[in-house]
Formats: C-alpha cells, structure tokens, sequence
C-alpha cells in the first residue's frame, strides 16, 4: 500500500477479500451542500451502497494521509467544519504536505480510488467543459483524470451548469467510454433529458461490469463515464433548469467569481432560487446512483 493511503479497517477486508467497493467523494460534504443535509445524504450513501451488497469507501485527506473509508465522526467533521480544502489533483501535494483538511473532488476521488485499488467510484455529476471556455479555457481536471485513471465513475450526466455538448466531445477525442444506463438520451444531472444522445447504452449492470473488465483486459488506459439518469419523480424540466441556470451565470460574471468557487457558488445559487427543489433532486440523484453503483460494483467483483 501506498505510504500516504490511510485504509478503513472494514475497507481493507474488502480489499483483502476481493468484495465490491464503491468508492465515494467527500466534496459533496463538504462544498456541495449545506448542514445538516450533506451529513445526513453522505450517511444515506454509504447505507444505500451497503444495501446494494457493497463496501462503502468515502475519501477524504487529513493527517497527511489519503484516508479511505471514514467514521461517522470524520464525516460529520467534513460536513460542519469551515476552512476545508476542496483538493483535485493539482493541490493533493499541498495539503497532504500541510497536514490540511481537504474534501476530494471528483479527479482527486479518482486518483486515491485508483491507489487503493477500487474501481467503481460514485458521484452526484461530474465536472466538464465550461460554457464559456472559448474564453476561459475552464476545463474540469475530472476530464482529464478519465483519461489516465482505470475507475468507473457513476453520475448522473455532465452538471447542466456546463457545456455538455463539448463535455461530449472532448471525452470521446480522449477515448472515454460514455454509457448511458436504460436509455438512449444522455441526462443533464437535474433532468434526464439534455438533447444530446448518448454514445452508448447498457440496461443492466451486469453488461456495464463486463464492459469494464474488458476493456481493462484489453490494457486500455483510462476510465469509464456511467450516466444515470435522475428518477423521473424527482428530475426537474430541463427547459426549467435552463432559466436558473442562465440567470446564475449572469450573477456569476456580475460578481467576478472564479477558479474552483464556480460550481459551489452556481449550484448554491440554484438551490436557493429554486425554493430548495434542485437540493432535493441532487440527493435524491446521487442515492439512485450509489444503488447503481453497488449493483455494478456487485458485478464486477464476480466477473473479476
């Protein structure tokens, strides 16, 4: 094991035992949503995975240490403390070095996944290609890390706060497998429509574990994009979504944010506008993911 890897006891007899894993961001924590309810969805995951049949494995770094699997304690920690590093892989040195507190991001949730050896890794939505990166050149390290990282990642789409289309685009340039699970239509986080197809489409988890395990068979590098569409009872329109979307970025511009409080700050100001509602779908969105999740993780450890 890697020196700097903490491992949970009931983590490493799954790694030891060859049990499904499914690896979970402590971002969402600690930057994606307000207390109590980030506490109380992070705790509903990790019950939702192991009611699935799978480990739970929340990532997080503190102590100088990449911790794997956390108490009930550290995940409150996460959930009320101030001051804590939202860490992708560019600041993972720093704050392990500082001895900081840092909640992963989906790239950094990856790459300590990928150390620890688990291969499925669950997240609410990824990151992508900003709207107007034309400009900015604003392109989520978490694209990048599909690249290079060999963990399938579960979301529901591409954050509708971002360019799915180009998100789309550069994913397929880099060779990363998109699946969409049960439908042809790629979703958009919120809602299970975006406008695009998807690339591909899988029904059951069994076939998307097979599709991971062969395509790492065949030594190729790199990760796989699991779509999961939002539960149609819980999605909000996205022709709806769009006109919060369009006045957050205008607000956003307004106010001069950048750099990595952009998505804190345009999924907050949704939340808000929107009564709470798409607070209400993001949980419910990523709970529907963990189960899915499970089930592939499921799979995978009896194909592997």
């Amino acid at each position: 094991m890697n020196n700097f890897l903490a491992i949970h006891p009931e983590v490493e007899e799954a790694l030891n035992a060859a049990k499904p894993i499914v690896a979970l961001e402590s971002t969402i924590i600690s930057h994606g949503m307000p207390y109590p309810e980030n506490v109380a969805t992070a705790t509903d995951v990790e019950a939702t995975v192991r009611a699935n049949g799978a480990v739970p494995a929340t990532i997080a770094i503190f102590n100088g240490k990449c911790h794997v699997g956390l108490t009930a304690e550290e995940l409150e920690y996460f959930g009320k403390a101030k001051g804590i590093w939202k860490v992708s892989l560019r600041d993972m040195p720093y704050v392990i070095s500082k001895n900081l507190y840092g909640a992963t991001t989906v790239a950094a949730t990856m790459r300590i996944a990928s150390m620890a050896g688990i291969r499925i890794f669950v997240t609410g939505g990824i990151g992508g290609v900003h709207r107007d990166a034309v400009s900015t050149m604003d392109i989520s390290a978490d694209l990048t890390e599909m690249t290079n990282t060999p963990v399938a990642v579960v979301s529901a789409g591409v954050k509708s706060i971002l360019d799915i289309g180009l998100t789309l685009e550069y994913l397929e340039t880099k060779g990363v497998p998109v699946i969409t699970f049960g439908q042809q239509e790629f979703p958009s986080f919120y809602s299970r429509k975006s406008g695009f197809q998807s690339p591909l489409r899988s029904d059951t988890a069994g076939e998307i574990a097979a599709i991971l395990s062969t395509k790492w068979k065949l030594g190729l590098n790199g990760g796989v994009l699991i779509a999961n569409p939002v539960p149609a009872d819980q999605e909000i329109a996205a022709d709806q979504m769009e006109i919060y979307i369009h006045k957050a970025l205008k607000t956003l511009k307004e106010e001069n944010i950048t750099g990595k409080e952009v998505t804190p700050f345009l999924l907050k100001y949704i939340a808000d506008h929107t009564k709470g509602e798409s607070l209400e779908t993001n949980i419910a969105l990523i709970k529907h993911n963990a189960k899915i999740g499970a089930e592939i993780a499921v799979e995978f450890a009896r194909l592997n």
